[in-house]
């Protein structure tokens, strides 16, 4: 098919749209960024840090997009990129010499991949590797922040004092967490079976009973507020902006209180299982 005559003036208006976002984002960064570190009284600095996370959350998410369809939930892909970035603004140094996203972007992706070593693991390689890979992570976010850009392989083998085949093979472990697709098919590929194919149906009904009895004894000593944030997320499934005006938060507040709801909801869980393996 023909491409449209104007084809190329389209491509070259968004282009230029994209180049003027950014560069509209970058300056009210760096103005912010001033501001909070000229600022005197403590609540001033971190609304302009807050200002800071709300016009780079769009950064945020499309770091976390690349990572989708491995294992791991979108919502919480945003939500570990959305804690980088708010990692990342409260550390940054506005005379650093470099531009915020230049130290923010390589934080983000650090923490997804970091994120998905601690919790994506499908396949677990040795040891070894686990280990070097988070020392690997830690080092690519700290060479990032102190070069002003991604480091390269053999940078951080410099860094780190270890042969870059190990950093390689680290670097190439961040796939172990990602499952094959149900829908690969199987056999010889002459008949339209899938992997899925051999597997039964799902009771979800069963599956929602057990969900209720072992969690409702937990939510119960969440605080009101808690439960109502839980329950207009995942009952009236609202989206985290919906939930923020609804409480009369900032959605940045609405994904942190999430993740802490989160993680004690399991760490709840884990100890009740921790106390049932002991009485058996």
């Amino acid at each position: 098919m023909t491409p449209p005559a104007n084809a190329g003036a389209v491509t070259s208006k968004a282009r230029r749209h994209r180049a003027h976002n950014h560069a509209r984002r970058a300056r009210v960064t760096h103005q912010l960024l001033s501001r909070a570190a000229e600022a005197a009284r403590p609540d001033d600095r971190q609304d302009c840090i807050t200002q800071v996370i709300e016009a780079n959350m769009g950064v945020a998410e499309a770091l976390a997009s690349k990572y989708r369809n491995r294992g791991i939930a979108d919502d919480d892909l945003r939500q570990v990129a959305y804690l980088a970035l708010t990692k990342a603004a409260k550390a940054f140094e506005i005379d650093a010499g470099h531009d915020f996203l230049s130290y923010a972007v390589p934080t983000i992706r650090g923490e997804l991949r970091r994120h998905f070593r601690d919790k994506g693991w499908m396949v677990r390689p040795p040891r070894k590797v686990q280990e070097l890979q988070g020392r690997v992570l830690g080092a690519e976010s700290e060479l990032a922040a102190r070069l002003g850009r991604s480091p390269s392989v053999t940078e951080v083998a410099s860094h780190l004092d270890v042969p870059m085949a190990d950093v390689e093979e680290a670097l190439a472990a961040k796939g172990c967490f990602a499952p094959s697709s149900l829908d690969k098919p199987v056999g010889n590929g002459q008949t339209d079976t899938s992997m899925g194919d051999l597997f039964g149906d799902l009771d979800t009904g069963q599956d929602a009973v057990e969900a209720r009895v072992v969690l409702a004894p937990v939510v119960r000593r969440l605080s009101e507020r808690d439960r109502k944030i839980l329950r207009l997320r995942f009952f009236d499934d609202c989206t985290q902006r919906e939930i923020a005006d609804a409480i009369g938060v900032t959605q940045t507040q609405v994904s942190r209180v999430l993740t802490r709801i989160m993680s004690s909801l399991r760490s709840e869980l884990e100890k009740g299982e921790d106390e049932a393996a002991k009485a058996s």
